[in-house]
């Protein structure tokens, strides 16, 4: 008996130590945290960083920009207003209850439902159930960007959020503000489960032993998230060990970070593109593409990204960043500071004049000393600027009534698509339509053409080159400047495996992280 006891006494240790030598806790820090577990409620970054944590796609991006299968394992158009997608089978919830076409269906309607997503659903029509494991999506017209938004499709638990709460209200309310059900309880089908929430204090999450990804490389099996705000104390709650992974890492810190022997620097290049728009309604001499040449010839965006954003970014030259359909190869920075002084000359302003220039000092990385460099720069081709930054909260305002010649604007496609950026920053300005709602002054019915067309285009490589079209004609028109898509930048101790987890849309996916 005595042996037996000490068998079991033996086979319970290295059991013990077993599990215990396996569990991988991640401890995270980052400028903010979900404000809801709730996926619907609001189209945010950390919102969206949590469904990929906490819920499942039916499609999920690659880092090459591509299409990978998630709860959808494959997809088929059926016409031009039609996709069927087939379900993966053998999926729970952490509910447990059994993911199906349903799920799928009650998920988008309840979408359709939140102020925050209801825009970008409206080219659809709805989703029909085909079977238990076959959902068809239909648009209201030929929609080349289907796929791009099946990437925002996240299960819900239609049963888990079926009823009513313990307060009587409806389990399926969306509520950005006050309580609701879905606000701190989750069912999805994601590679990790919330167990505990304080808005603003910590989330900690456990890995589903249930999740049905079991090709997954992922080890972590719990998160703990912690919000600060502060950089100087994200880095130093990094550098300390406090923490195992921070993000963002400010451009000021990265050579502290690497420098460090315990941690390492991790940068991706992302999609939102920083510019400056020429308003032609204002300057006359806007209105010359010579001059508007010039002045993207005299704007070195390539010492930009060097000097002030220390290597932290990705020169641009165009709209979309590399992987976007529209992206062209032979698109280059054209920074020349001679042969803008001979364009200004051609254009008969050898002579320069003086224009206005606004900039936010809070929103883009570095965006005040950008601005100021971009200043300096037009001033030797004697363009006399008069530079006013301001913070986000007032800079909106000021941009809305474009009130400077020249003002900075950033964007990021929510459809990872570079159409997108032409229909709000390209075409020219329509308050029936929304086209060009954030445009200041340029107008080529051409851009507009193509920019509608490609959005109907279903044959994808026809669409390519159409957007491709787009990227050239803005490039010779000198329709911007261009300064660059800022880069993703995340810390991490020498033993986690960041980069195969990052994307351009800065979703680390951590089901999939492997801590050595």
């Amino acid at each position: 008996m005595k042996k037996l006891v000490l068998l079991a006494l033996s086979l319970f240790l290295v059991i013990s130590f077993t599990v215990s030598a396996g569990a991988k806790t991640l401890k995270v820090g980052l400028d903010a945290d979900p404000v809801s577990l709730d996926p619907q409620v609001q189209l945010s970054g950390g919102m969206l960083q949590l469904s990929h944590w906490v819920f499942d796609p039916l499609v999920r991006w690659t880092q090459e920009m591509t299409f990978e299968p998630r709860l959808a394992t494959k997809w088929e158009r059926l016409d031009e207003l039609t996709m069927r997608f087939t379900l993966r089978q053998g999926v729970k919830f952490h509910s447990g209850n059994t993911f199906t076409a349903k799920d799928v269906k009650w998920s988008f309607d309840r979408m359709r439902t939140s102020v925050d997503f209801k825009g970008l659903l409206d080219p659809f029509e709805g989703c029909t159930i085909v079977d238990d494991y076959t959902i068809d999506v239909k648009t209201k017209k030929p929609y080349a960007l289907l796929l791009n938004m099946a990437t925002y499709f996240f299960a819900m638990d239609s049963e888990f959020y079926t009823g009513t709460d313990a307060n009587g209200q409806p389990k399926d309310a969306v509520l950005k503000i006050g309580e609701s059900f879905a606000l701190n309880n989750e069912s999805g089908t994601g590679p990790f489960r919330a167990t505990k929430r304080e808005l603003g204090v910590v989330l900690e999450m456990e890995r589903f032993t249930d999740y049905w990804d079991t090709k997954s490389p992922g080890n972590v099996t719990k998160i703990i998230l912690t919000p600060i705000k502060e950089n100087a104390t994200r880095v130093a709650a990094l550098l300390s060990g406090d923490v195992d992974f921070i993000s963002p890492v400010p451009p000021q810190d990265f050579s502290r970070v690497d420098s460090d022997d315990k941690v390492k620097l991790v940068n991706i290049s992302g999609g939102r593109i920083i510019t400056f728009q020429m308003n032609q309604k204002r300057v006359e001499a806007f209105k010359d593409v010579r001059v508007r040449q010039a002045i993207v010839h005299a704007v070195n965006n390539t010492g930009i990204v060097q000097q002030i954003m220390k290597g932290t970014a990705t020169v641009a030259a165009q709209q979309g960043p590399r992987g976007y359909a529209g992206y062209k190869e032979s698109l280059t920075p054209r920074y020349d500071l001679a042969k803008a002084k001979m364009l200004m000359k051609e254009a008969g302003f050898e002579k320069g004049f003086e224009i206005t220039m606004m900039a936010p000092n809070d929103r883009y990385v570095n965006d005040a000393k950008i601005a100021e460099a971009v200043a300096q720069m037009l001033g030797k081709i004697n363009i006399k600027v008069h530079l006013k930054t301001m913070p986000k909260a007032q800079y909106w305002n000021e941009f809305d009534a474009r009130a400077a010649d020249m003002m900075m604007i950033g964007w990021h496609s929510d459809t990872e698509d570079s159409g997108n950026f032409s229909e709000f920053l390209m075409m020219c300005e329509n308050k029936e339509t929304g086209y060009g709602q954030y445009n200041s002054g340029y107008c080529n019915p051409k851009i507009d053409e193509l920019t509608v067309a490609a959005q109907s285009e279903t044959n994808l490589e026809k669409r390519a080159a159409m957007l491709q079209e787009i990227e050239q004609i803005l490039y010779d028109d000198a329709a911007f400047v261009p300064l660059h898509w800022q880069n993703h930048s995340y810390g991490a101790k020498k033993n986690i495996q960041v980069k195969p987890i990052i994307n351009v849309m800065n979703f680390p996916y951590f089901g999939d992280l492997v801590v050595e």
